[in-house]
């Protein structure tokens, strides 16, 4: 029976090794690369800019190798991070076995490593955002016993030269099909090349964005992944921004994920779902509602929701998308498969398990309990999110919610039940909190709200100040009126922002 997980799983490792990435060792690694021929081994680590960085070996020995993958390497934290002084900046990069896989590009065979950051006593760097992603799931867990499952959606738009052939029709390009989109086969090659490297991925579509200019046509894309533990998430995620700029700079095509890239059109964001669970199992709802315990979380986070937009949106043409009526939040607020809302409560199929059956009469009755998939999704972060910030902000934010005396009350005094952006809900829309407007507005609510997220020695005051300062810098406080009309400058400013993240 275990077999069976082998056999349709894309990943070539897990289909070699015969075994799941989780339970991948150096010994397995290294037969990898002996029995498949692979000449160079390349460690992957994410620096201050929310890239993916490589550092490159070619494979000479053995005994190099073995030294390679039990040592990790040195690298200059200073060039890295804006946190570390150039005087005391030497880190190691030490490889995570289970993220080894085939890289997709390498005219040489190569396989690729994610790396996390250690100092020189042999612990992980404080103030780095993977170990304060790591402090801040630690935190949930152990002071609640609830621990969170979470997975990302990546909106993109493909930039490409103007085809006049079947043009695409405006802002309609939600699931749409070839000729009228144009790059669903480069989707589909990114799509298989990351569940390749082991993500979870569930699918991938064309998005609403869909317009031309006189010399460019531009298709937004989407692609959803599965929920899974933190640390897998933020991983598949960075890749699948890799890879997907590798196959658009292979095709001769841009690609952005930046929040907004052209004014009166939808911009992207990087929805995040959540799942609460508790000893392995999903406790979002609770006799077909949604839980308590979830309702809690979902408080927690939407209190903190204001200062988690320095980890969610960093930059000045995020609060270009943060306005009404383009499907982005901009009040603090909760609903069920509202997508003005905050925070979504997606259809679920509660009391829907018979369709499989009605359309498929020669099916027998699948009553399957599909509950596991319900999710609760935060709908502000985009593609300039600090991947890892906004995870451990999300944890940070769910075990405030547990911890609050008030956080049913929370909940049920933010849940909405119409669209507040309608005329007619314009009373409900003002008692209602609202999101930052600027980068500079951002780091005063991140002040205000610091306690929280220091709470239990998660973020430092120290990475807290550094974060408000690098905001404050954008000195953005009254861009939206500054660009209003002023279609020259909004381009500029995409274009400086064009491959953030």
């Amino acid at each position: 029976m275990k077999e069976n997980q082998y056999i349709l799983n894309p990943n070539p490792l897990v289909k070699h090794l015969r075994k799941l990435p989780h339970e991948f060792t150096m010994e397995d690694i290294i037969r990898y690369i002996e029995e498949n021929g692979i000449q160079i081994v390349n460690f992957r680590y994410v620096g201050g800019d929310g890239r993916l960085k490589t550092l490159n070996f070619v494979i000479q020995s053995r005994e190099q190798l073995e030294g390679m993958l039990s040592a990790g390497e040195r690298v200059d934290g200073s060039s890295l991070f804006s946190f570390l002084e150039a005087g005391s900046s030497d880190l190691y990069v030490i490889p995570r076995f289970k993220t080894a896989f085939l890289n997709p590009f390498s005219e040489v065979p190569a396989i690729d490593i994610l790396c996390s950051f250690y100092d020189k006593d042999g612990n992980m760097v404080e103030n780095a955002p993977e170990t304060i992603m790591r402090k801040a799931h630690k935190a949930l867990v152990t002071n609640t016993g609830v621990d969170l499952e979470v997975m990302g959606e990546i909106e993109y738009y493909v930039i490409s030269p103007k085809n006049p052939l079947f043009p695409g029709t405006d802002q309609k390009g939600y699931h749409e099909s070839p000729p009228f989109v144009k790059w669903e086969q480069l989707r589909n090659k990114a799509l298989l090349a990351v569940a390749q490297t082991g993500a979870s991925i569930k699918y991938g579509h064309s998005e609403v964005g869909n317009f031309s200019d006189d010399v460019f046509d531009y298709e937004q894309n989407e692609i959803e992944f599965q929920c899974t533990n933190i640390q897998d998430a933020a991983d598949q995620l960075i890749i699948a921004k890799w890879i997907l700029r590798e196959y658009a700079f292979k095709s001769g095509v841009t690609i952005s994920f930046a929040p907004k890239i052209t004014q009166g059109k939808a911009g992207s964001g990087m929805h995040i779902h959540m799942r609460t669970m508790k000893n392995g199992q999903n406790i979002t709802l609770e006799n077909g509602k949604l839980s308590p315990t979830s309702r809690k979380v979902i408080a927690g986070i939407l209190d903190l929701a204001p200062s988690l937009s320095a980890f969610g949106n960093t930059i000045p043409t995020s609060y270009l998308r943060l306005v009404p009526h383009q499907e982005a939040p901009t009040n603090v607020c909760w609903g069920d498969r509202n997508r003005s809302a905050l925070i979504r409560v997606p259809l679920g199929w509660i009391g829907a398990t018979d369709m499989i059956k009605k359309e498929n009469p020669l099916e027998d009755d699948h009553l399957v309990d599909f509950s596991h998939k319900q999710t609760f999704e935060f709908r502000s972060p985009d593609g300039s999110a600090d991947i890892y910030l906004i995870l451990a902000g999300l944890c940070v934010g769910a075990r405030h919610g547990l911890e609050m005396e008030n956080a049913l009350e929370y909940a049920e005094n933010t849940f909405v039940d119409v669209n507040i952006f309608e005329e007619k809900h314009k009373s409900r829309k003002v008692s209602l909190a609202k999101l930052p407007y600027s980068c500079v507005k951002a780091a005063q609510v991140l002040r205000s709200q610091a306690d929280a997220y220091t709470k239990y020695g998660v973020f430092t005051h120290h990475i807290i100040e550094n974060i408000a300062r690098k905001l404050e810098s954008f000195q953005d406080e009254n861009l939206r009126e500054q660009l209003t009309g002023n279609n020259e400058a909004t381009m500029k400013l995409v274009l400086k922002y064009l491959h953030c993240g």
